[in-house]
């Protein structure tokens, strides 16, 4: 695989660092006054998700990560695994461990295309999209009048995700939330 100069550090590229696959969040070029320049990078380990910072000199380099992006469906759950589907007419399945689904396990619905990331054919992450329209299964009645400026109640959907709704949704609608922020952002 290719070698990334730290001159080549961008958000989104993978890497190899200590053994595993990482990502790099953020990047930032550092020029101090004295001394020689360095990057300040934040990277995510692919494998467990944790986030930490750390500082390259300039002209450092980390070898690129050999990982596939793949937008895969979303089939089942059988109990221990969920299964996903490749969408590029090969039908391939890949089951992926409750590690590798973390927070994405609250915003799954069946028929959705997630990114999945593969490294060494064992599928390591899942992404949902940005956007998801799934129904409200139980939330409090409001009641007309309830606030003056507009107030927020829980709302369980489909897939088990908590969302904060607007007094006025009621159950059984469907609502597009953003599974960035796990915000509630219209009817769909």
């Amino acid at each position: 695989m290719a070698n990334y100069s730290t001159s080549e550090f961008k958000g989104g590229l993978k890497v190899m660092l200590d053994g595993d696959p990482c990502s790099i969040v953020e990047n930032e070029f550092v020029k101090p006054g004295k001394g020689q320049a360095f990057s300040r990078v934040k990277l995510r380990n692919l494998m467990t998700g944790r986030v930490w910072e750390r500082t390259f000199k300039s002209g450092e380099s980390l070898e690129g990560a050999d990982v596939l992006e793949l937008e895969m469906e979303y089939l089942y759950n059988d109990g221990e695994l969920w299964h996903f589907m490749k969408t590029d007419g090969s039908f391939e399945q890949y089951a992926v461990e409750k590690r590798a689904l973390g927070d994405t396990e609250k915003w799954l619905k069946e028929q959705v295309p997630y990114t999945v990331t593969l490294w060494n054919d064992n599928a390591i992450n899942v992404n949902p999209p940005n956007f998801i329209e799934l129904e409200v299964v139980e939330t409090d009645p409001g009641l007309k009048g309830d606030t003056a400026q507009g107030g927020s109640k829980p709302a369980t959907l489909s897939s088990g995700a908590v969302v904060r709704v607007p007094l006025f949704i009621n159950q059984g609608e469907v609502l597009k939330i953003d599974t960035r922020s796990g915000e509630y952002v219209s009817r769909a």
